[in-house]
């Protein structure tokens, strides 16, 4: 049989034993996102209890243990770094540095601009910046970003693209729907303890619903680390 090409001297693919989430794809991204998003909390949990000796939650999202912030923070290392690749480590390095704090800085802000809150502060380090990030946890993320690029992201996608393609599409969509409610609903019910902290009473049946079912004794237990920033 004669092969057939693509017109630059080079075999075309058979797209039918291609994986679903190949090459930077959305299946592809967003699988990084959702093992990020579990990963990191696993990794912090594990962190807490070796350093604090007890258990405390670290999960950014009611349902699950999932941190949106880690999610977002793997597709940054993903994208911000991907054309570095094959560059020496220093230049991955610097690159994790930049685009960690960076990340890092506008979370905070985020977080503090929607709900007044705030889950992490720098400002007792030395070499902060308006205590949402600091010199040391920036070094963190120029090393974190090597062992990114180096090791876990090349594992990450193999171990991806062994999921079975009639499996993994639908698989994907599932998962995308339940992280879209699980995100709304979190981020309702804390901005319901806000307004529920300045004494504003439900005025609607939705927040009547978040009163009942997400009252503060729940969410604090979610959220051990988050403070409003008058505090």
């Amino acid at each position: 049989m004669q092969r057939q090409y693509d017109g630059h001297l080079k075999p075309r693919s058979d797209t039918n034993n291609q994986s679903f989430a190949h090459g930077l794809n959305f299946y592809q991204l967003f699988w990084i996102f959702f093992i990020g998003c579990f990963l990191g909390v696993v990794v912090e949990t594990i962190w807490c209890l070796l350093t604090r000796h007890h258990y405390e939650s670290r999960t950014g999202l009611i349902y699950g243990p999932f941190n949106l912030v880690y999610g977002f923070g793997a597709l940054f290392m993903t994208l911000g770094l991907n054309w570095l690749s094959k560059k020496r480590d220093a230049w991955i390095f610097l690159g994790g540095v930049i685009i960690g704090s960076a990340f890092e800085y506008l979370c905070s802000w985020v977080q503090e601009t929607l709900f007044g809150t705030v889950s992490w502060q720098y400002d007792k380090m030395p070499f902060n910046l308006n205590g949402r990030i600091n010199l040391l946890y920036s070094l963190f993320w120029g090393a974190l970003a090597l062992l990114w690029v180096k090791g876990i992201f090349p594992l990450m996608c193999k171990l991806i693209s062994k999921i079975p393609n009639a499996i993994g599409k639908p698989l994907t969509w599932v998962l995308l729907v339940f992280m879209i409610f699980d995100s709304a609903i979190s981020g309702l019910a804390v901005a319901r303890m806000s307004t529920r902290r300045e004494g504003v009473p439900a005025a609607t049946a939705v927040e009547e619903f978040l009163d009942r079912h997400y009252p503060d004794e729940r969410l604090r237990k979610i959220y051990p680390n988050m403070v409003y920033v008058e505090e």
